[in-house]
């Protein structure tokens, strides 16, 4: 048997991605994708943050503050600008408050409808340094804020997805899987076989037309000859990327596979080297769907309002 080593390397994605591996996307524009995401009130693709007017702040801080927040933002893939809110967008409510001899930001996600979705307080900044609008203390506290809020966001798409009986979180993944290219031997067909048969579970099928796929994949291999080897012996260099695409051509990621084999081992039949790569790959595209779907992501439960008191 052949042992392959299996590396999962996610792509990274500017707005979209959070980070290079929870691959969260809290108000990712869905495109083509809204079908996994949510189908109604889905959050656009932009967050805009005003500039505060009750902020303990001048007016030129209030408004540096508000650009360090959405900077911030954009930092943790939230596609955030520093304006005002127009018809249709989520935003962020932002003020300050003295509390204990310091100032304390506060920060509410507000619905289109202008309803509090949630709210935070962030970490106590010096007094001093606020009210004298010290670039430092402004930037400091959007920097501290930003991964909170962006997990908010997460969670609030989460529970809309939760929501939404065509979401991922309610039903498999359609992954149309479009073969494997440049092996050699019977590598492609093999391979090809393998994986077909060890994607589908609980939570993803497979088929062959991309007509309402929630994800493309395709297999690549790419064989370099007459590398020396750690004896001293040539040996050839394989590495097989399976590509995870979204319906419009993005990458959602990809799963590579790299191994050092004896030369022209792989010029004929693969065997057990295709079911080994195969399984592993499957494995590492599950992943990918589940992170870059979000459907493994806890929900942020609904604000209730509090309970009126009798008169």
């Amino acid at each position: 048997m052949r042992r392959f080593c299996f590396v999962l390397l996610p792509l990274c994605f500017p707005l979209v991605l959070g980070g290079c591996f929870s691959l969260s996307r809290p108000f990712a524009d869905p495109g083509q994708q809204a079908r996994y995401l949510t189908a109604a009130n889905l959050p656009p693709a932009r967050l805009a943050v005003p500039t505060p007017t009750e902020s303990l702040l001048s007016d030129d801080a209030a408004a540096l503050w508000a650009h360090d927040m959405a900077q911030a933002m954009v930092g943790q893939s939230v596609p955030a600008i520093a304006q005002p809110r127009k018809k249709g967008d989520w935003w962020l409510k932002m003020s300050a408050a003295t509390r204990n001899g310091a100032i304390v930001p506060h920060y509410v996600i507000m619905t289109p409808e202008g309803k509090i979705r949630a709210e935070t307080d962030g970490p106590a900044v010096d007094m001093a340094g606020w009210s004298a609008g010290d670039r430092l203390a402004l930037q400091g506290a959007a920097v501290q804020e930003a991964p909170q809020l962006a997990n908010l966001l997460t969670g609030i798409q989460a529970n809309m997805m939760q929501q939404d009986p065509h979401s991922l979180m309610n039903r498999p993944a359609k992954i149309c899987f479009k073969g494997v290219t440049g092996a050699p031997g019977d590598g492609n067909i093999s391979l090809a076989r393998a994986f077909y048969a060890s994607l589908p579970d609980k939570t993803n099928t497979v088929t062959t037309t991309e007509k309402g796929a929630d994800f493309v994949v395709r297999g690549t291999v790419d064989l370099k000859t007459g590398a020396p080897g750690s004896t001293g012996h040539a040996v050839d260099h394989i590495e097989i990327v399976w590509h995870v695409l979204t319906p419009d051509g993005k990458e959602a990621g990809a799963a590579t596979q790299l191994h050092d084999i004896a030369p022209h081992s792989l010029d004929g039949a693969w065997g057990d080297a295709a079911d080994m790569a195969a399984d592993e790959a499957a494995q590492g595209v599950r992943t990918i769907v589940t992170n870059y779907s979000g459907r493994n992501h806890a929900p942020l439960p609904e604000t209730k309002p509090a309970p009126k008191k009798a008169a």
